[in-house]
């Protein structure tokens, strides 16, 4: 059946308004070349996207052109502010930016391991005031947070997981309880997949799987372009699989004797030592990246060498056992230890797999690194914020 008029207005409207946000400002005439609309029908709906606020004239298309046909059109970036939040165990980063993405500020601070509950919350929620008030957002509309555990796919929940400090949980219900914003929750891994997807290395890939090199290990799977979560959220808990060269087998509770037993940032760094590669620590970062990046800088130095060479074989059996179960054409190393690792690593993780799967795999290094997370939540923040925003209005 045909649209009703007022259908019609709104599917004109959001087409309208995704052009304008992937396109950057255009004029009427842009508008109805690309949307393929009568140009009676764009004029509508530029008239009706300005009276609600949502675009406004942000210049003219040339010095030479006059008149209605010249004005330049932008969506209104401060219509809403959003922040995002990547959620550590043992820190909480936060960035706030306006309604097309556009960073307006950014900050971070520590949780110590024996810091109790109340007060990580407080320090994390204060973090965010503080720095929504250094942008000028009197009033945040959404929030994106990513954090490690698993969320309840029939709730959006995070869910309580043994191993993780309690003030992660208790942190989204404080957020929700003082800020006068929506909140979003997902789980790190799958924000970084998300992020890779949109900005980073997997942007010609509607089917990857992102492998998490960080502190601690993670997958996150997306198949024919859709983020794949499984029944109880776990998709892509990775640490947990049982493979060849620990000492034991992971436990419902514990990952330890897992796949995160050989790629875990604790385990590379003790792996790099046996080699003899050492590196300065970064602030922020897992130690290991930094013993990756060393060892990639020095391919004359056979201990960089055996010790890159082993890395590979621990990592291409996680990829190979994702790989054969999945078949996804392509993997991205990513998280900090992957970004540091960069095509060095991932060619050396491409040749195992070559020897151990029949299935064709392209590895790639992550271009994100361990800013994918707070990436994929400013976008999932800023794709909530527009898809409400953006809506025709309720009748």
């Amino acid at each position: 059946m045909p649209a009703s008029p007022s259908t019609a207005r709104a599917i004109n409207d959001r087409l309208a308004l995704r052009l304008l946000q992937q396109e950057g400002p255009l004029t009427a005439g842009q508008l109805k070349q690309l949307t393929g609309l009568s140009r009676p029908t764009v004029a509508d709906l530029v008239e009706r996207l300005t009276a609600a606020g949502l675009i406004a004239v942000v210049g003219e298309s040339g010095e030479q052109r006059r008149g209605p046909n010249a004005r330049l059109y932008g969506i209104v970036a401060d219509r809403a502010q959003l922040a995002a939040l990547d959620v550590r165990t043992e820190s909480v980063s936060v960035v706030v930016a306006d309604l097309l993405g556009a960073e307006l500020a950014r900050a971070s601070v520590p949780i110590a391991d024996d810091t109790g509950t109340g007060s990580a919350v407080e320090q994390a929620v204060a973090l965010v005031e503080r720095t929504a008030k250094e942008a000028g957002a009197e009033r945040l509309h959404t929030v994106g947070i990513g954090a490690p555990g698993l969320i309840d796919p029939a709730t959006g929940e995070l869910r309580d997981s043994s191993g993780l400090p309690e003030w992660h949980r208790r942190l989204v219900a404080a957020l929700q309880e003082r800020l006068p914003a929506r909140v979003l929750v997902e789980n790190e891994t799958n924000l970084a997949a998300l992020a890779e997807q949109r900005d980073g290395a997997a942007r010609d890939r509607d089917t990857f799987v992102l492998l998490w090199l960080g502190h601690g290990t993670g997958a996150a799977v997306v198949l024919d372009g859709r983020l794949r979560r499984g029944a109880s959220g776990g998709t892509g808990e990775i640490g947990f699989l049982p493979v060849p060269g620990t000492s034991t087998l992971p436990s419902a509770t514990d990952c330890e004797g897992g796949f995160h037993s050989l790629a875990g940032a604790a385990a590379v760094a003790g792996l790099a030592g046996r080699y003899g590669v050492v590196a300065e620590p970064v602030l922020h970062e897992p130690h290991a990246a930094a013993l990756v990046r060393s060892a990639v800088s020095a391919p004359d130095d056979p201990g960089s060498v055996r010790f890159l060479d082993a890395l590979a074989d621990r990592l291409a059996i996680g990829a190979a056992s994702v790989i054969a179960v999945l078949d996804p054409g392509c993997v991205v190393l990513g998280g900090e230890v992957g970004r540091a690792g960069g095509d060095v690593l991932a060619a050396r993780v491409a040749e195992r797999l070559v020897r151990m799967s029949p299935l064709p795999a392209e590895v790639r290094a992550s271009t994100l690194g361990g800013g994918a997370v707070l990436r994929g939540a400013l976008l999932t923040a800023r794709d909530g914020a527009q898809d409400e925003l953006f809506a025709p209005p309720s009748r």
